[in-house]
């Protein structure tokens, strides 16, 4: 299962954004810095009203959804990279996710104290942002140092380093890795180097908002939008206060609290299907009497890979998948009415499997 971590300065709203996220979460809610030292971890379903239709139409007695794992990782403040605050520990908890989710104040609160003094969401992803280059500058220095012995007799060696020495270029002047353009040939040597960049990982920036502006942002979320423009990242607006609300209510009494704000939803299901969405993860599904199941599979992969996430044997012994997609079977009512039209089709090896594709695999062990 991949991982996203949350990430973002003391007080912003993290943990009361992870605790929202996993419900019964036992992460710490704290007015002061710190209150999170170990990273908690949560397993969220990903939302999809996909599976309640497939559900019904197949009878199923139960739905498995898609899950995501997310960290709740303590806040970071400047200085991180040199150990200021509990940076060092910090980083490393960010190192060991494959996406991050930045969480940005951007709410005026004067009983929840802002590190900084103020509200400024450029300052703040700037501080983050920092620290994160900071620390990946000095993991690839340290790299090039102990190459630059083998470079003298080593093509290979030397030309890690020039691939090494671009990011350093890049990182200096205040970009990320992820917005670097970098060759395919270049791009594999940061790969198998197994470096693990802070700012190499794909990104989401959750702008956390007072209800009141949940439905239309601010100008603080605004700010947030330029910034992420610039980097290709997504921005998510949620609001922790709500979602903390939500946590304690019934079906029928979210629905007319969001209502009351003009929104459908309080933006963490947003935020769970954009991670889902960033990692490069896509669904397919089982439907059957017994259940209904989301399988997460990586974008582009065969369907006997697909088969693989099941069961290694279901990949070993691949025959075929008879495969519909999502909106024809929901179109003629039943894998019968869609078999009659034509639409089931066979696939073999080297069918790579679509987003929404529901699937029934023939195999043999």
């Amino acid at each position: 299962m991949l991982r996203a971590g949350i990430v973002g300065l003391p007080n912003v709203g993290k943990s009361t954004l992870f605790n929202a996220l996993v419900a019964n979460a036992k992460a710490e809610a704290a007015n002061f810095p710190f209150c999170t030292i170990e990273p908690n971890v949560g397993v969220v379903a990903v939302p999809d009203e996909r599976l309640n239709v497939l559900s019904q139409i197949s009878s199923s007695a139960q739905i498995i959804p898609a899950r995501v794992e997310f960290v709740d990782i303590a806040g970071l403040v400047k200085g991180a990279s040199q150990g200021e605050g509990l940076g060092n520990q910090f980083l490393s908890h960010i190192r060991e996710v494959d996406a991050i989710v930045h969480v940005v104040r951007c709410f005026e609160n004067d009983d929840i104290i802002h590190v900084a003094g103020s509200v400024d969401p450029a300052r703040d992803i700037e501080i983050i942002n920092l620290e994160l280059g900071l620390a990946d500058l000095a993991q690839i220095e340290r790299r090039i140092e102990r190459t630059r012995k083998q470079a003298r007799t080593s093509k290979e060696a030397q030309f890690e380093i020039t691939v090494l020495e671009k990011l350093v270029a890049a990182l200096n002047e205040g970009k990320s890795v992820r917005q670097i353009s970098l060759n395919e040939e270049e791009a594999a040597i940061i790969q198998g180097l197994g470096l693990g960049l802070l700012t190499n990982k794909p990104i989401i920036y959750a702008a956390n908002v007072s209800e009141d502006d949940l439905a239309t942002g601010n100008e603080f979320v605004e700010k947030v939008r330029q910034i992420a423009s610039g980097e290709n990242a997504q921005v998510v607006i949620v609001s922790a206060q709500v979602e903390a609300e939500l946590v304690e209510l019934t079906e029928e009494e979210k629905a007319d609290f969001l209502e009351s704000l003009g929104v459908k939803e309080g933006g963490l299901k947003s935020l769970i299907r954009a991670t889902y969405t960033l990692l490069g993860l896509r669904t397919y599904f089982t439907s059957g009497p017994k259940e209904t199941r989301a399988w997460t599979i990586h974008a582009g992969m065969s369907a006997p890979q697909a088969a693989g996430v099941i069961h290694s044997d279901f990949e070993r012994g691949f025959i075929r998948a008879e495969t519909v997609a999502y909106d024809d079977l929901v179109a003629n009512g039943s894998m019968n009415g869609a078999k009659e039209k034509g639409l089931v089709r066979s696939e073999g090896k080297e069918y790579i499997v679509q987003e929404g594709d529901v699937m029934l695999f023939r195999f043999n062990v």
